[in-house]
C-alpha cells in the first residue's frame, strides 16, 4: 500500500511532468526536449535535496515507477494538442499544485533523514522550486523563483510552516500534508491573480 506521503511524491512527480512538456511545448522542443525538461521539473528539486542533505542514491534511481509516471505524462500531454491560451492555463494550475506536493515531500523527507525543522523547511522550498529553475535555466528563460509578483518560494515557505506548526499541535499528519498542499497552491494562485509581490530591492 502506498503512504500519503508517496502518492504526494507521485502526484507531484506527474503534475510537474506534464508542466515540462507544456513549458517545453511553449518553447517548442522536439520529442527529446520534452522528455529531458519534463524530467528536470519532476526531479531537479528532489535530486537537489537529495544531494544537500546526502542521502544516497538520490529518489528517483531504482524508482521505475516514477520514470514511468514522467514518460506518461510526456506522452499524454504530447498528444493533446492545445492551443496557448490553454496551456497557459494547466501551467498555471499544474505549476501551483506541484509546488504544494513537493513542498511537503521534500520536508517530510528532510525530517525523516534527522533534519531540524527550520532546514527541513527550506528542504522542502528547495525540492519544490529548484525543478522548475534547472528548468528555466534549460529554456534560457527568467526563472519563476526569481520573478517579481509571483510569491513562490514564499507560498511554500507559508504552507511548510503551517505544516510544522499543525505538526507541533499534533493534528492528524494526513490532514496537516493536504492542508499544507491547497494552502501552498492557494497562495501562489492568488499571488499570480492579485499581482501580489515582495517588496522589491
Amino acid at each position: 500500500a502506498l503512504d500519503i506521503l508517496q502518492i504526494l511524491s507521485y502526484l507531484g512527480i506527474f503534475v510537474f511532468a506534464v508542466t515540462g512538456v507544456l513549458k517545453a511545448r511553449t518553447k517548442r522542443f522536439d520529442l527529446i526536449g520534452a522528455v529531458i525538461l519534463s524530467f528536470v521539473m519532476a526531479y531537479g528539486g528532489g535530486t537537489t535535496r537529495d544531494l544537500l542533505i546526502g542521502i544516497r542514491p538520490v529518489s528517483w534511481i531504482n524508482d521505475n515507477f516514477a520514470i514511468i509516471i514522467v514518460l506518461v505524462a510526456t506522452i499524454i500531454t504530447f498528444f493533446f494538442k492545445l492551443n496557448f491560451k490553454v496551456i497557459k492555463k494547466l501551467l498555471f494550475w499544474t505549476d501551483a499544485f506541484g509546488i504544494g506536493f513537493f513542498t511537503i515531500v521534500g520536508l517530510q523527507i528532510a525530517l525523516q533523514a534527522g533534519i531540524g525543522e527550520g532546514y527541513a523547511l527550506i528542504m522542502g522550498v528547495i525540492t519544490a522550486t529548484f525543478g522548475g529553475l534547472l528548468a528555466d535555466i534549460l529554456c534560457n528563460s527568467v526563472p519563476n523563483l526569481l520573478k517579481p509578483g509571483e510569491l513562490y518560494a514564499t507560498a511554500c515557505l507559508i504552507g511548510g510552516a503551517l505544516y510544522l506548526a499543525m505538526k507541533f499541535f499534533k493534528i492528524n499528519a494526513e490532514i496537516s500534508m493536504i492542508v499544507c498542499v491547497l494552502v501552498t497552491a492557494a497562495i501562489r494562485i492568488y499571488s499570480i491573480r492579485k499581482k501580489l509581490q515582495l517588496p522589491m530591492i
